[in-house]
């Protein structure tokens, strides 16, 4: 792993902070494959570590809440996804979305508008009942894996992201390179643009369970993650 150099717009205090902690992180767990390989892909900047756990993210950011919310409603509900340091991919997928959010104005380096966008734009126009009776647990027990695809030299604020969920185990979120800048032919100085650039990000949202058995797995050689895959050849 290359060491990263910290961008100009990541220069304040909580994101130094953070920087510390994601680097203390990567030097403790360089021999590790199964946390190494969070950050193989991920963005030069303090929250291309967002996968590496959310409570060190928390500590860093001066946070102390382990289930985000979206609004005050929500946390008067009691409404918000549960933060859990998990590192492994759910073995038994239950819904996989994907999504996409775009932000046009404002400082491109930080995609945490874009990705909400795309984290709400892949879960909003759906229901899934059936977590209720074939995810053990129903929905407060259900695993939610989250994986972001934003453009080269941009930052997303996961803690910011993890707000969207409404219930569930919101794993680690994984950060890659992905996304694209694309140019809109107009620059709206009033919200922030020094050129005419946007940014596109990806998000796909993956909801399951773990089953420890083992039985009908299939790795993952990038994650090494094991779950199920069912093939139409064998009559699924």
């Amino acid at each position: 792993l290359k060491r990263r150099t910290i961008p100009p717009c990541c220069e304040s205090k909580k994101t130094m902070a953070g920087l510390r902690v994601a680097q203390r992180f990567l030097s403790s767990t360089a021999s590790s494959p199964s946390c190494r390989r969070w950050y193989q892909s991920c963005t030069p900047s303090f929250l291309s570590a967002s996968s590496s756990s959310w409570s060190d993210l928390q500590a860093a950011g001066g946070g102390t809440q382990d289930r985000p919310s979206w609004n005050d409603e929500w946390k008067r509900l009691g409404l918000g996804a549960k933060l859990v340091d998990d590192v492994r991919f759910p073995s038994n997928l239950f819904f996989v979305q994907l999504g996409f959010g775009v932000d046009q104005h404002g400082d491109r380096t930080d995609a945490t508008k874009a990705c909400v966008r795309a984290v709400r734009n892949a879960i909003e126009f759906n229901s899934i009942p059936g977590v209720i009776t074939h995810i053990p647990g129903g929905r407060h027990e259900m695993l939610i894996h989250l994986k972001l695809g934003i453009p080269k030299e941009s930052r997303v604020d996961v803690l910011e992201i993890a707000k969207v969920f409404p219930y569930g185990k919101l794993l680690p979120i994984q950060v890659e390179l992905g996304g694209l800048e694309f140019h809109s032919g107009r620059v709206v100085e009033e919200l922030g643009d020094s050129d005419d650039v946007g940014i596109c990000c990806v998000a796909c949202v993956s909801i399951g369970y773990n089953d420890d058995s083992g039985k009908g797995g299939t790795q993952d050689d990038h994650s090494g993650s094991v779950h199920k895959v069912f093939n139409t050849k064998d009559g699924y």
